[in-house]
């Protein structure tokens, strides 16, 4: 009998303790830690141990800092990294007690978050999560209260749909019209611990002078962008400005170009040592990063070059490409458009002596789905001939965790074959790939440079590339193009200092782009090149919506004989200096061959939509 009424005395005594107990008031804007808008990067910083990036307990992988950010019953984790003082991009420390995380909040509300930091031996790659010895860190926990976006805010890149990418916050789907070039944007004078490791090139390829300085770009710097070190970085970040205020939404870079073509990236303390990073610099690449992602541009990170692709682990997902992935992950996943490519021409070659296979790669794919929290768009890049492909992507067909491919294509006037293909070899694997070009050959020329930035300006192939990569790549249903330099133009692949040497080139992309997400409902279209005879293209919801290209320009019958109603007719000129404003013509009745005839010479595009 004793039994029950001392269960209950304890019941009740504590629940006169609770009740003395203050209640915790919700967290809101008022009380909060940190107040951030939704998709707004917050970077928290804890104290921790001291260390340095030459420390003997390695402070990258003997210790694991990851922080829990809670919202009701759902816990977002992202994996934290050493800060070295905190403000290394300014001081250029190399050591110091600050520990971070940068988290990017997808939804409003009362956060509350924990850090968890552990030490031991090669911890890092310990997925035990009670494994090695808890460390308590200042600024411990604490709560996040994440309010309504900010105007203009688009949100995140996410995959929602077979072909294309979308901004989570707007709805509005991504095409992409991007710089391919320099491909070692990153070997950049102001960045610290930056130098060629070698100044041997392959002959017959292209070759450098020195570090990029951007020195022309400059004059485009504007006030309140991120420098660092009492001003640097004015070159890059003006370079960056210049392309987004030409409508240009992509970026490519090499991070790691150890024993390629540059010899002049990568993030670690020296080219020989792959387990330090260099934290100062890192949180540099940062500040370029933040204002490009600030301009709502899109990040490709190609993780490697076909020369180094071994270089890590013999190819294998091992140690140190682990590290080398989390490392690149928890300073830069959290932008709001990421994109990971597995290397710059991954796969056999005939000047390397290793490579990797297709288990090494989907090792690599495997590990980054798993292990990145933000999700960033995965791609796969190779050489660009049919063997090649056959080789490295049709293994690769099915693999729903490869979400699209990077594609480097020789002739670049077979833009359209190739993206229809693979768009729909892949849909047939049943795990749909995006398809972009991001290499557009043959490798010696690329995309010539505008007339006053040539040494031969007759010969210009922009207009060509322009009609049939291009628009090409986009009227099968791909997601668009960055733009290589080539090796042999005076402003090539590694030596463009100055990216006004395309600038009529960022106009014609830029305004076909916009043409598309603002007139054209592509997310809803698929070729259809039935109705018309090649090399005219068409991309059509059957029945309301038609899209008409004239690479050459002239006349096309579009075949509507089996749909009724009456079109509007409307008329874009690509190569126009104002691509905004669309010519109207007469409307037209459906139930037979339409004839269109282009307003002008060059290539045109004609939309009819239903009435």
């Amino acid at each position: 009998m004793s039994t029950p009424f001392h269960f209950t005395l304890l019941f009740l005594i504590a629940g006169l303790l609770s009740a003395c107990q203050p209640e915790v008031p919700p967290t809101t804007a008022k009380n909060a830690d940190l107040v951030t808008p939704k998709w707004q990067n917050v970077n928290i910083q804890f104290t921790g141990p001291q260390s340095s990036e030459d420390a003997a307990e390695n402070p990258f992988r003997d210790y694991r800092l990851d922080v829990n950010f809670f919202l009701n019953d759902s816990v977002f984790t992202v994996p934290g990294y050493y800060a070295a003082d905190g403000d290394a991009a300014n001081s250029s420390a190399e050591g110091g007690n600050v520990w971070a995380v940068n988290f990017r909040p997808a939804h409003e509300g009362a956060w509350r978050w924990e850090a968890v930091m552990r030490k031991g031996e090669d911890i890092v790659y310990n997925d035990q999560q009670t494994s090695g010895e808890r460390i308590e860190v200042g600024n411990q926990t604490g709560t996040l209260f994440v309010g309504p976006p900010a105007a203009g805010e688009r949100g995140r890149l996410v995959r929602t749909h077979p072909r294309y990418l979308q901004w989570a916050e707007t709805g509005k789907y991504f095409l992409k019209g991007g710089a391919d070039s320099p491909e070692n944007l990153l070997g950049y004078a102001d960045f610290d611990g930056t130098y060629r490791h070698s100044n041997t090139f392959r002959d017959g390829e292209n070759k450098t002078e020195g570090l990029h300085h951007f020195t022309s770009h400059e004059a485009d710097f504007t006030s309140g962008s991120p420098t660092w070190g009492d001003g640097k970085g004015k070159g890059i970040l003006g370079a960056i400005s210049y392309l987004a205020a030409r409508g240009i939404n992509s970026i490519y870079f090499l991070t790691l170009n150890i024993n390629g073509d540059g010899k002049d990236v990568w993030p670690f303390v020296d080219h020989k040592t792959f387990d330090r990073y260099d934290v100062s610099k890192l949180a540099q690449w940062e500040r370029v990063f933040q204002h490009a992602d600030d301009l709502g541009m899109n990040l490709h990170f190609v993780l490697q070059e076909t020369e180094n692709e071994t270089l890590l682990d013999n190819g294998d997902t091992g140690p140190m490409r682990k590290l080398y992935f989390r490392e690149l992950i928890a300073r830069f996943g959290h932008h709001r458009a990421v994109t990971w490519n597995l290397g710059e021409e991954n796969g056999p070659n005939d000047w390397s002596k290793t490579h990797q296979n297709n288990a090494q790669q989907k090792a690599e794919i495997a590990w980054l789905a798993n292990n990145d929290p933000y999700q960033g768009y995965i791609v796969l890049h190779t050489h660009p001939h049919e063997a090649a492909f056959a080789e490295i992507y049709e293994p690769l067909l099915g693999n729903k965790q490869l979400n699209g491919l990077s594609i480097q294509i020789g002739n670049p006037y077979s833009a359209y074959e190739v993206t229809k293909k693979w768009i729909q070899r892949s849909e047939a694997a049943q795990s749909p790939w995006i398809m972009s070009l991001d290499e557009v050959g043959p490798w010696w020329r690329g995309l010539d440079p505008d007339a006053g930035f040539s040494p031969n300006p007759a010969l210009n192939n922009q207009d060509s590339l322009r009609a049939l990569t291009l628009w090409g790549n986009l009227m099968a249903g791909g997601a668009g193009v960055e733009w290589y330099f080539g090796a042999y133009n005076e402003n090539n692949d590694l030596n463009t200092e100055d990216w006004r040497s395309r600038d009529r080139a960022w106009g014609w992309t830029s305004r076909t782009i916009d043409f598309f997400t603002e007139h054209v409902p592509f997310h809803e279209m698929s070729p259809m090149e039935e109705l018309v005879s090649a090399p005219v293209r068409c991309l059509a919801k059957s029945g309301e919506t038609y899209l008409v290209h004239l690479p050459y320009g002239g006349t096309a019958s579009l075949d509507l004989s089996a749909v009724s109603g009456n079109f509007s007719v409307h008329w874009f000129d690509p190569a126009a200096a104002d691509g905004s404003r669309l010519m109207e013509q007469e409307p037209q009745a459906a139930g037979g061959q339409l004839k269109l005839t282009a307003p002008g010479k060059g290539d045109w595009a004609c939309l009819l939509r239903k009435i």
